[in-house]
């Protein structure tokens, strides 16, 4: 017989999805778009939620709609194409990007500023002691909901909350003149800031990791099962927007503070700084410690539950080679990090969120797998070329393209293709109809 989960556990749920959507980039990038927005800051502030908190909700809905899983995602798609798709989803939230960042974060934001004589080597030490406590937790799958749901993140949202409170009690300067793209594209770049975010990648993954926790809690129901995923989405989503919102504004009110600052890390750090004094490094040491644990732990669980089903290799062991990679590719740098992960989001971003729009018209699609087939096809092409135009290879031939100034050459076209599987989809039926 099927469980139900009392009102505690649905919060502890949702307070778990949060944790580990809250990781490094959902703390350093809003600030840094924040200062740079200035006057223009509501614009391009919905812009980043759209994609930094839209879509992901989305994203955990489009999961639950599907059935719980990547398979249901992508049952329309040729089993080895879905398959690659999942592993390079996989890599990139995993022990490519988004995993050691989180290290990274931490260490240049919580743990540098109190080391003398910071270098390679205390980044290593750190490193190698940040994601062995990560797979420690990793390791205790049954117990996820419990240690990061019950425990970890209401103390993580507590202190969120303590400096959401002093940023607009008590703002540390005047909000100035744009700057740069924001002057005249404010919504645009705030929603391509979203992306850094990774969160609509993390969303179709960490549902299936939720589902998971969720059955383990002895729900065996779908349709429950659908639910509670869904309200575990909803609480996430407003946690996410409640922090984004008020990192914004920090780092619009923080040019007194933060002149010279040239990452949001850096502003966060001055701003607290100067709300709190000497303990303000204390509080934002617990704030990014927790945020970026939580959120290893989560991309470790994911990436090993899915990597485990596909080879012979347990869910123990992958979680150990993870963690391993992970603590290596730290050692790189966090700029380095960064700059090496925009292309490759500006590439696959766009196909998640074709993938996530698909499960929503699915219905109406007179021929799914044409139109999985077509669509993603196109959105990949035409993402690609906003890709390459990030990396420096001139695109300019391309420039006719409708949105292509915005990087976003992709959305119209994704669109069309969307509109031509839904007529074209049902000229085939009866194409094949008439030959049978």
């Amino acid at each position: 017989m099927s469980k139900s989960l009392k009102v505690t556990d649905i919060m502890a749920l949702g307070f778990m999805t949060f944790a580990f959507f809250l990781g490094a980039g959902n703390i350093i990038f809003p600030p840094q778009a924040g200062l740079s927005a200035g006057e223009n800051l509501l614009p391009a502030m919905f812009g980043f939620l759209s994609t930094a908190v839209g879509l992901p909700l989305i994203g955990i809905i489009a999961v639950a709609v599907a059935g719980g899983g990547w398979k249901g995602l992508t049952r329309d798609l040729p089993p080895k194409v879905a398959t690659l798709m999942a592993v390079l989803i996989f890599i990139i939230i995993g022990p490519a990007f988004a995993a050691p960042r989180t290290g990274l974060v931490a260490y240049e934001m919580a743990v540098k500023p109190f080391i003398a004589d910071a270098g390679q080597a205390s980044l290593t030490v750190f490193s190698v002691i940040f994601f062995a406590v990560a797979l420690f937790f990793a390791w205790s799958r049954g117990k996820l909901i419990d240690m990061i749901g019950k425990f970890l993140t209401p103390a993580l949202f507590a202190v969120l909350v303590v400096l959401a409170i002093a940023v607009f009690v008590n703002p540390q300067g005047e909000i100035l003149a744009a700057q740069g793209e924001y002057m005249d594209m404010a919504f645009t770049k705030g929603f391509l800031e979203g992306y850094n975010t990774m969160d609509t990648f993390a969303a179709l993954m960490f549902g299936m990791l939720i589902v998971d926790v969720i059955r383990k809690k002895g729900v065996t129901d779908e349709k429950a099962t659908c639910s509670y995923l869904i309200y575990a989405g909803l609480i996430a989503a407003a946690g996410l927007a409640f922090v984004y919102i008020s990192l914004f504004y920090l780092g619009a009110t923080s040019s007194a503070v933060a002149a010279g600052a040239d990452n949001g890390g850096a502003i966060l750090a001055a701003y607290v700084q100067a709300l709190f004094g000497p303990v303000g490094q204390m509080i934002l040491s617990t704030i990014v410690l927790l945020a970026c644990l939580t959120t290893a732990i989560g991309l470790i669980s994911a990436c090993s539950d899915y990597f485990s089903s596909l080879t012979k290799l347990s869910y123990e062991k992958w979680a150990v080679i993870l963690a391993v990679i992970c603590a290596v590719i730290a050692n790189v740098g966090l700029n380095q990090l960064i700059s090496l992960s925009i292309p490759v989001l500006f590439a696959l971003y766009p196909v998640a969120v074709a993938l996530v729009a698909l499960t929503f018209v699915r219905k109406w699609m007179p021929n799914p797998r044409m139109a999985y087939r077509t669509v993603l096809l196109v959105s990949l092409v035409f993402s690609l070329i906003d890709a390459a135009k990030f990396m420096g290879i001139d695109m300019s031939a391309l420039n006719v393209l409708p949105l292509f100034d915005y990087g976003m050459a992709w959305v119209l076209p994704t669109l069309a293709a969307l509109v031509i599987a839904r007529v074209a989809g049902g000229a085939l039926n009866q194409q094949e109809a008439q030959a049978a």
